[in-house]
């Protein structure tokens, strides 16, 4: 439904209470679509996310030459046609703002065997990092140009397939450019060496390996700290021609604060518990029981309940699942005493300037904050009523602010806090406030 915009989000004048089931991961949906692509026999991926990033990637895959069936309502997308893709006429991809479907179109481009490829996204993601993918696969053979300014969408490929070979690559900025890198290496002609130039964020390297394999490649080797060795001529497959998605371990980090907020309790159907399943961001389970959050594991969920002990502020370095630090960063102000958030520099080149962005936003709203490159130390004050957040288009702000929202701060409903542009959740989780406003009603109806 749409939203009023600015949204005045409704605070919950009652604990929360209930159960809610996550939408399938993103960077795992889109992940299998591409290695789906490259499997020899239709695959049909259930628990799928249907939100804008996996459309487009959806949508550039079929110009690219597959079949794709969606099913919506039942979470299923099944891809077919394998062998049409590299069609014989240029075609245009258009990625928004999708950091994972720029990415691994990119490097799949790069590496088909035939067809001119033009790929660009909105003016945000002309300004994301792509040089060092863009330079990893130029050394494996790969033709491309950059139509406007070195090391920027919007480009164009003429695909003949990656001769292999050792290249380097600094990943710093995004683990997705050595994610995209790996799960094509396979294409190439001989082996594919990476040699690392800068720190590599793990959880979603690994997470991308541990998928191949799934679709039945060797795991890719690690050689050392910084080189990364992948074989070539394997074809993927799917055993059984079917991928279950994991529920979205970020989405969840919303879901977790939650109970938190209201001093509450919700059921996360699906959700895995930190080292089970693929998902890094599964550790922020850890992070909220710091905070004060009580965990049960039951048979297919997780139960997440405030413990009734206080709410502290917590240190944490994020650099492992990024992803999930504006979740702790909004809710900080309820918190006792200050909380510090590190390892997120490169955070500042994601949808937005997530750093300098969260550090306005908090003082907008009161709060003490100092910022660093890397950091942000928030040191809770009286909340200011009346405020309207700022979102930048980015979807984390509009949810993360959406749960702080909830907390009832006068003492009797009113709708004190303001989110801009709540629509920006389609990017991962388009039902994000209806699901939001289904629990708090349910948590009246008590």
């Amino acid at each position: 439904m749409p939203w009023p915009d600015p949204l005045f989000v409704p605070p919950f004048t009652q604990p929360v209470r209930g159960e809610v089931v996550l939408p399938g991961s993103k960077s795992l949906t889109n992940r299998a679509l591409l290695l789906a692509s490259l499997c020899t026999r239709p695959v049909t991926l259930t628990g799928a996310l249907f939100s804008e990033d996996t459309r487009l990637m959806v949508a550039a895959l079929r110009q690219m030459g597959l079949t794709i069936e969606a099913d919506e309502a039942g979470g299923t997308l099944r891809v077919r046609d394998q062998e049409r893709l590299g069609p014989a006429e240029p075609v245009d991809l258009f990625v928004g703002l999708a950091g994972t479907a720029a990415r691994f179109l990119t490097a799949l481009c790069a590496a088909a065997p035939h067809g001119t490829y033009r790929i660009d996204g909105v003016p945000q993601m002309r300004r994301r990092p792509m040089q060092p993918l863009l330079a990893a696969l130029r050394e494996l053979g790969a033709e491309i140009r950059c139509l406007e300014h070195e090391g920027y969408f919007p480009v164009e490929i003429r695909a003949r397939g990656l001769n292999g070979g050792q290249v380097t690559l600094d990943a710093s900025e995004s683990s997705q450019l050595l994610s995209a890198l790996i799960m094509v290496a396979p294409l190439a002609r001989h082996e594919v060496e990476i040699q690392l130039t800068g720190e590599v964020r793990r959880p979603f390297v690994d997470m991308t390996a541990a998928l191949m394999t799934q679709f039945g490649q060797p795991s890719p080797q690690w050689l050392s700290a910084e080189v990364i060795s992948v074989w070539p001529q394997r074809s993927y497959d799917c055993p059984g021609d079917v991928y279950a998605v994991e529920p979205d371990a970020t989405a969840a980090s919303y879901f977790l604060a939650l109970p938190l907020v209201t001093e509450g309790t919700l059921s996360l159907r699906g959700l895995n518990p930190p080292g089970r399943g693929l998902q890094g961001d599964t550790q922020f389970i850890r992070v909220m029981q710091e905070a004060g959050l009580a965990i049960e594991e039951q048979p297919g969920a997780i139960v997440a309940s405030y413990r009734g002990d206080g709410r502290r502020g917590v240190g944490r370095d994020f650099r492992e699942y990024s992803d999930t630090f504006l979740t702790l960063a909004a809710i900080a102000p309820l918190l006792e005493k200050a909380t510090f958030i590190s390892g997120i520099a490169h955070t500042r080149k994601q949808e937005t300037d997530r750093v300098a962005g969260m550090a306005a936003e908090l003082r907008r709203l009161g709060q003490d904050v100092e910022e660093t490159e890397d950091s942000l130390e928030i040191h809770p004050q009286p909340l200011r009523s009346g405020q309207v957040i700022e979102t930048y288009g980015d979807h984390r702000f509009a949810m993360s602010f959406g749960v702080l929202g909830c907390h009832d701060l006068h003492g009797d409903g009113r709708p004190w806090l303001g989110v801009r542009n709540p629509g920006c959740c389609a990017k991962t989780f388009p039902h994000f406030f209806e699901l939001l406003e289904a629990l708090r009603q349910k948590s009246l109806a008590r």
